[in-house]
């Protein structure tokens, strides 16, 4: 059974990196769209209505992510880290710039200051896909790691191919991925814009993601991860059909489904190696080398046994109190907060 620990925590930790893509994906693409899709404050307030109450929570899966990859294998947790500093120190700058912006914005009435939180939101929200989505990438086709672990080469050595195409993968899967969302969580303008964008950015969107899914794929890629691509573009055609056809929560799912398959495809084929090394594989970590004692990882999992239920069902419940529609017409007139 202890053998099984080290691999039953990197399926946990698949499924956290996949259901983080997969609810702040749609957050942080929310967040891009401030810019990108709504015309004027009000429509800009709706955006922002659709993810207000779920944003802050959807952090909480990259936060755990992180944390269980630091408690099961603490290698891959300080190889991983140390050899992408610059790009996670940028993804935390993104996510606080982010959150400071949701909360000040309307804190004044006023146009300019509103703009500027806007891009902040923007921007932030861009640079952290881009930062989660260069690390995943890099994690899965290698990064150069000496016999300890150790990075060699500057502090820009993950500037790669894998890594670029990683960051356009989850940027753009972030922008249709908040379409499908608004357009389920809206009426109105806004909600015809968030299809229109579905239906002509959906076909494009995805090949980085599914350029990075088959580059794994061809270096050690088995039947069954190539049967889950193949699952994952199924998805995709079905989500774009149900676009077209106007049915918003069916195409929502099926772009998430597609996406979650892309991920176990890409997971399961590196499995068990959690971050080769482009200089020898023989410097490989993989799930026994760089995973924890067998009494932490069973401790570890006798607390999640409780606790991620808890959260699940939480999480569930936050959604369905806050699942009906947004429109400009439920959005009050913009007014500045008076101190006290």
């Amino acid at each position: 059974m202890t053998d099984m620990l080290p691999t039953l925590w990197f399926v946990l930790i698949a499924v956290l990196w996949a259901g983080y893509l997969f609810l702040e994906g749609f957050d942080l693409g929310v967040g891009m769209l401030m810019k990108l899709m709504a015309r004027d404050d009000t429509q800009r307030r709706v955006l922002l209505n659709t993810v207000g109450p779920v944003w802050d929570g959807n952090e909480v899966w990259l936060i755990t992510a992180v944390g269980a990859t630091f408690a099961a294998f603490p290698l891959w947790y300080a190889s991983l880290l140390s050899a992408l500093y610059l790009p996670f120190l940028l993804v935390l700058l993104g996510l606080i710039f982010r959150a400071v912006a949701f909360e000040w914005r309307g804190k004044r009435d006023s146009a300019r200051w509103r703009g500027r939180w806007d891009w902040a939101i923007a921007l932030g929200s861009f640079t952290a896909a881009a930062g989660i989505g260069a690390a995943l990438a890099l994690t899965t086709t290698g990064l150069p790691l000496d016999a300890a672990g150790n990075r060699v080469g500057g502090a820009f050595a993950w500037v790669t191919l894998p890594a670029l195409l990683g960051a356009a993968a989850v940027v753009l899967f972030s922008l249709v991925h908040a379409a499908a969302f608004v357009a389920l969580k809206t009426e109105g303008t806004v909600r015809v814009q968030a299809d229109r964008l579905v239906r002509r950015l959906l076909p494009v969107a995805l090949l980085p993601f599914l350029g990075w899914a088959l580059l794994v794929q061809t270096r050690s890629g088995a039947p069954v991860t190539w049967l889950l691509v193949v699952v994952a573009v199924a998805a995709f055609a079905c989500a774009h059909r149900f676009a077209v056809a106007g049915r918003d929560g069916r195409s929502f799912a099926a772009l998430g489904g597609g996406m979650l398959a892309l991920v176990a495809s890409i997971f399961g084929a590196v499995f068990p190696v959690v971050l080769p090394s482009t200089l020898d594989a023989a410097y490989d970590l993989t799930v026994q080398n760089a995973s924890s004692s067998p009494y932490t990882l069973g401790l570890m999992s006798i607390v999640a046994c409780f606790g991620v239920p808890l959260v699940l069902a939480y999480q569930a419940w936050t959604y369905w109190v806050f699942r009906r529609r947004v429109s400009e017409a439920s959005i009050p007139p913009a007014h500045a907060v008076t101190a006290l």
